[in-house]
């Protein structure tokens, strides 16, 4: 018998239990809620007890996450199947830290950090200038996956901050008609392109990178263009020389930080570019408080902790499939998806760290979008179908617009919709309501149970004072220690995506049949497939 046995056994009592019910006790707000890192959690709209909270502190104690957690800021290579330590954490830590961990290695480190900051200072201060001598207007980043995700959400997240009018772009999709849009809206006399690809040998990137080459020589009169508006991230520096950038161009990559974990390495460059490295470092500054929240408060007052039992309890226990993320923020609408690759990428698995077959789930499905728009889209299906999908709310208490009362409005419709779906609404608060309006029984008997609402859902409310560059990377950080503590939980591993690797072979293979009209080891519909875009009729 093991723990999610006993996780099975106790939460049966649950199933059927009303959230609105645990309200009855007058402490549990207070008791289901704490402060860290400039946040306010508020769980006690979940689905859980006291004694079953302490279950579950209990469980990840006996995991050995305490132990892990040493395990991964220290710089053990807990991502075994590729030998490798985790330590993104370690890129916004003081100096100190890094010689602690890496010993001499910090000193390319903190370089490489000096080095970005130099560029950052050198565009917008105008002493860094294009190959025509022109001032910067523009930056195109070139990348996907991890080299994508971490940078686009920090573009929308921070736009109030953005300095001198500096635009930046991101082309990650193997889509001409993406890179045309983005194409037609630049100067090839005025553009900064970022090439991010550790190995320099990403299919999409490579390809995407060519093309703008090509456009940048023909579309410019400076001969060294591409030698000097172009910059690299990637610990492959001879193919990034041999592509034409300049090697003093050339920014590292370490092996030690994941893709969807980079943003804080070099990778983050264009949003630096964007918001400037004041801002850039206030970002690092609030993701490392959390850090050190995470690493000395107890699990039961420790956030990222928190969270991520919570989830054990409703993956597991209650066995809810999925996890909807709705921050109340229109510029944390890329959030949703970025959290789509930091959870389901690294939890979505079903094979222990030591290469045996988990008779557990893990990751849950995770989807999301910008409120309110999401209450006239999915939200339907949460408030009245018989599924149902544990949430996070994030909102921030003041707004950057200036628009009070829409801020009002928004905040109001964030605890509106939390208490709405742990309410509900029974068959007999409708009648009473149609009633009451005047209906007729006949009337009320036929539209009463189509606004019945089953409620019971749970979720977390996430507050935030207002959306900082500070603010903006605690959160990152928070998630991302969440998804590290589940996977040691389901006794997996977080920072390994064999999956993609598969997308990618057979990328390349499907593409050499196109060539070649060879399609061997193919299924009979992808040869299909493929003789029909090769004869282009469907």
């Amino acid at each position: 018998m093991h723990v999610f046995d006993d996780l099975t056994a106790i939460s049966k009592q649950a199933k059927n239990r009303s959230i609105l019910g645990l309200f009855s006790d007058a402490n549990r707000v207070h008791d289901f809620s704490l402060s860290a890192a400039d946040f306010f959690l508020d769980y006690s709209k979940q689905n859980i007890t006291e004694e079953e909270f302490t279950f579950l502190m209990n469980m990840a104690e006996n995991a050995g996450l305490e132990e892990k957690i040493k395990a991964m800021f220290s710089g053990e290579r807990i991502n075994n199947t590729e030998n490798r330590g985790v330590l993104h954490t370690l890129l916004r830590a003081p100096n100190a830290e890094k010689y602690r961990v890496l010993g001499e290695k910090a000193t390319e480190v903190i370089e490489t950090e000096r080095h970005m900051q130099s560029i950052v200072a050198g565009v917008h201060s105008g002493q860094l200038l294009s190959a025509s001598s022109k001032k910067y207007t523009d930056v195109l980043a070139i990348g996907i996956g991890g080299s994508y995700y971490g940078i686009k959400v920090g573009l929308s997240a921070l736009k109030p901050f953005q300095v001198n009018n500096f635009n930046v772009h991101i082309v990650a999709n193997v889509d001409g008609d993406a890179l045309v849009e983005k194409l037609n809206l630049l100067d090839a006399e005025t553009t900064l392109v970022v090439v991010i690809s550790k190995t320099f040998t990403t299919q999409e990137t490579l390809l995407n990178a060519s093309a703008v080459k090509e456009w940048m020589l023909k579309s410019s009169s400076a001969k060294q263009a591409i030698a000097q508006q172009w910059f690299a991230v990637s610990s492959n520096v001879e193919k990034a020389t041999a592509f034409g950038i300049g090697k003093n161009n050339i920014l590292p990559m370490w092996d030690w930080v994941g893709g969807r974990f980079s943003l804080w390495s070099a990778v983050g460059l264009p949003l630096a570019l964007a918001i400037g490295n004041e801002n850039f470092q206030c970002l690092k500054q609030g993701a490392y408080e959390v850090d050190v929240h995470f690493q000395t408060a107890p699990f039961d007052k420790n956030m990222p902790v928190i969270m991520a039992m919570i989830g054990i309890w409703n993956r597991n226990g209650l066995q809810y499939p999925s996890l909807a993320i709705l921050p109340y923020a229109h510029s944390l609408r890329a959030l949703p998806g970025y959290l789509q690759q930091t959870d389901m990428e690294s939890n979505g698995k079903s094979v222990s760290i030591n290469g045996e077959k988990l008779p557990w789930l893990t990751a849950p499905i995770v989807f999301g979008q910008e409120g309110t728009n999401s209450q006239h889209a999915f939200m339907q299906l949460m408030h009245q179908s018989d599924d149902i999908i544990p949430t996070d709310f994030i909102i921030a208490l003041n707004g950057s617009s200036g628009y009070t009362e829409h801020h009002k409005v928004l905040v109001a419709n964030c605890f509106a919709q939390s208490e709405a779906l742990m309410q509900g609404k029974s068959l007999a608060q409708v009648e009473r309501e149609l009633e009451q309006s005047g209906l007729s029984s006949a009337e009320v008997a036929k539209l009463a149970p189509h606004k019945t609402m089953k409620g019971n859902t749970p979720s977390n409310t996430l507050v935030l004072q207002s959306l900082t560059p500070k603010a903006f990377g605690a959160l990152l950080a928070l998630y991302e220690h969440k998804v590290f503590v589940q996977g040691v939980i389901w006794q997996l591993n977080s920072f390994d995506q064999w999956g993609v690797e598969l997308g990618k072979e057979l990328g390349q293979k499907i593409l050499q049949s196109m060539s070649h009209s060879q399609h061997e080891n193919l299924s009979a519909s992808t040869k299909l497939l493929i003789n029909k875009f090769l004869a282009g009729s469907a």
